[in-house]
């Protein structure tokens, strides 16, 4: 049989992600079992699986988390995912908030509780300052009008008047493009007005996405240093709006996480 893994599922914005303490998790071949976790077919599905750590006396955070893509890569971070996060230890009792102190892979992330009603949480999380600069010139890149953007993880955002083309293809290419030796994530986005903004998402490790909380971020941070919008903006997602202010160049985007399942996964000897 192997072993059961219990899991709380949890989306924030329809971005969905597996949630199971460390010490539940297998010890050994954890990109595996996170495939395996994450099929939408033979297992549980979800766009990433999250191990969460709880804290310890020494360290000041409520708990620390790493995340696996769906095809068993390691992430840096994922601010869906880590509002997910900040929920399942609000859920369990490790914290009462209002303010949640997560340790990622890009650093501790700190997160206000907002709003609550049972399962479902809004939050507004610090993101960190998104760095950017202008994506290289010429036909390196399937498409023009890039910019490359650091928001705690590698994002690459194209400025479009539409979606009507195969951006799908497009964040594919780009993803594993040579010019990303560790992969980027991938955005598309068209302004429409000078606070809001529409975006797509192609993830590294995890493909089409109904929203990504640095994707949003990074989008963003690309709008207004293309002189394209200005702060606070509004990005319009397929699973709805999120909302990113900046404050002294340090972005805080509110958006909800909401826990919908829980249960165990039957890992087969890997």
């Amino acid at each position: 049989m192997g072993m059961r893994i219990p899991f709380t599922k949890a989306h924030g914005a329809k971005n969905d992600f597996l949630l199971t303490w460390r010490n539940d998790a297998p010890r050994e071949n954890l990109p595996e079992a996170a495939r395996a976790i994450c099929d939408r077919h033979t297992g549980v599905g979800a766009d990433g699986w999250l191990l969460v750590a709880p804290p310890v006396p020494a360290e000041p955070v409520h708990g620390r988390i790493q995340l696996f893509n769906a095809d068993g890569s390691v992430a840096e971070i994922s601010g869906n995912g880590t509002r997910c996060a900040a929920a399942f230890l609000l859920d369990a009792g490790v914290t009462t908030g209002p303010e949640v102190l997560v340790a990622t892979g890009a650093g501790p992330k700190s997160l206000r509780l907002i709003q609550r009603r049972d399962a479902e949480f809004l939050f507004e999380m610090n993101m960190g300052e998104p760095v950017c600069s202008k994506g290289p010139d010429g036909d390196v890149l399937p498409l023009a009008d890039a910019t490359l953007i650091d928001a705690g993880n590698p994002q690459c955002a194209f400025l479009v008047a539409d979606f009507d083309f195969d951006w799908r293809a497009v964040g594919r290419q780009v993803e594993r493009h040579p010019l990303f030796p560790n992969r980027t994530n991938v955005s598309f986005f068209r302004p429409v007005d000078r606070h809001t903004i529409e975006v797509r998402f192609w993830e590294r490790g995890a493909g089409e996405t109904m929203s990504s909380g640095t994707g949003s971020t990074g989008a963003a941070a690309a709008a207004i240093y293309l002189g394209l919008a200005e702060a606070p903006v509004r990005v319009l997602t397929p699973a709805g709006p999120l909302d990113i202010r900046f404050e002294q160049g340090t972005a805080f985007l509110t958006g909800p996480a909401e826990i919908v399942a829980g249960g165990e996964y039957y890992l087969r000897d890997l």
